[in-house]
C-alpha cells in the first residue's frame, strides 16, 4: 500500500480525461502530497472496481460518464445537493470508514459562469438540454441563482417532465419536446446532451437565443464543439465549453477531500492557453 494518498477517476471513455494533470496541478499548488490516476471502468466494472480501490487504501474517487448514478447507489452518505441530483461525481473516504457521495458539477458551472465569465443567472431564462445524468447535477444550483424560469428539453419528454417535476420546489422549472421550443427564446442555453463527443448537434431550432445571450457546452474538446459553433452562428455574445467547469469543479472536489481549496484562475489560463496552440 502506498504511503502517499490515492485518488482517481473512473469513467469509460477515460483517456481523454484532464483530471489527473489538473489534480496534480492543485497538490502541487496548496503543497499536498497525493497521487491521482484515470481508470477505464465500465459500468459492469463499476462495483468491485470501487470497492477494490477503497480496500486498498484509496481516499477518493471522481466519477464520470456512465458512473455517475451508479456512484449516487453505491455512497453510504450523500449531500443535500447530491441526494437532490441523483448523482455523484465525487467519493470521499469518512474516518468512520464509510463513502460519502457528492455532486460538485453544479457548482463547478456557477461558478465558472459566475466568476470567470461575469455571467448573472438572476432573473435569466434558462433553457438546458438534455434529461440525463449531466442535467440532473446542474439543475439544482442554477435554480439556487433565482433565475425567471427555466426549461429542460429532451427528446424524450416524460424524461423531462419527471426531472422538472423533481425540482420544482426550488423555482419555475417546465419540461419539454425539442419540438416545442419553437417561438421561445431564453439568455442562457446549456447543452447537456452527450451530442458533442460526436461533434452532433441537438434538434434545435432557429431563434431560440435572445439578443445579448450566451451558450454554455458542458462537454469540452480541443477544438469548438459543434453546440458552440452554433451558439457563435447565433450571435451568442459568449459560446463557451465546459473547460471551466472541469476545473472548478475539479477544485470543490479537492476541498472535500483535502480542505484545502486551489486557486483555479492560472490553471484555467493554462489549459485554454494549451488548446490555443492545438491544431
Amino acid at each position: 500500500m502506498s504511503s502517499v494518498d490515492q485518488y482517481a477517476v473512473f469513467g469509460s471513455p477515460i483517456q481523454h480525461s484532464k483530471s489527473p494533470r489538473i489534480h496534480k496541478l492543485f497538490a502541487e499548488q496548496t503543497g499536498q502530497a497525493l497521487e491521482y490516476r484515470a481508470e477505464l471502468v465500465p459500468a459492469e466494472q463499476f462495483t468491485a472496481a470501487v470497492k477494490a480501490f477503497f480496500a486498498q487504501g484509496g481516499r477518493g474517487l471522481n466519477c464520470t460518464v456512465p458512473l455517475k448514478e451508479l456512484a449516487w447507489d453505491y455512497a453510504d452518505k450523500l449531500t443535500e445537493r447530491a441526494e437532490l441530483s441523483k448523482a455523484v461525481n465525487t467519493l470521499a473516504l469518512q474516518e468512520d470508514g464509510s463513502i460519502l457521495g457528492d455532486n460538485t458539477d453544479g457548482i463547478g458551472l456557477v461558478t465558472d459562469l459566475r466568476l470567470n465569465h461575469a455571467l448573472s443567472l438572476k432573473q435569466k431564462r434558462i433553457l438546458i438540454l438534455g434529461a440525463g445524468g449531466a442535467s440532473r447535477g446542474i439543475i439544482g444550483p442554477l435554480l439556487d441563482q433565482q433565475p425567471q424560469l427555466m426549461t429542460v428539453a429532451n427528446r424524450t419528454v416524460e424524461k423531462a417532465v419527471v426531472l422538472a417535476q423533481e425540482f420544482a420546489h426550488k423555482g419555475s422549472v417546465s419540461a419539454c419536446g425539442y419540438d416545442d421550443l419553437s417561438g421561445q427564446s431564453f439568455d442562457l442555453i446549456l447543452n447537456a446532451t452527450s451530442a458533442s463527443l460526436s461533434d452532433e448537434l441537438p434538434p434545435l431550432v432557429e431563434g431560440l437565443l435572445a439578443e445579448q445571450g450566451s451558450c454554455y457546452d458542458l462537454a469540452y474538446a480541443n477544438k469548438a464543439t459543434a453546440f458552440v459553433r452554433w451558439g457563435r452562428e447565433q450571435q451568442a455574445i459568449k459560446s463557451l465549453d465546459g473547460l471551466g467547469m472541469l476545473v472548478e469543479q475539479a477544485a470543490e472536489a479537492f476541498y472535500l477531500w483535502r480542505g484545502v481549496r486551489p486557486d483555479t484562475t492560472q490553471l484555467i489560463q493554462l489549459l485554454e492557453a494549451e488548446r490555443q496552440g492545438v491544431g
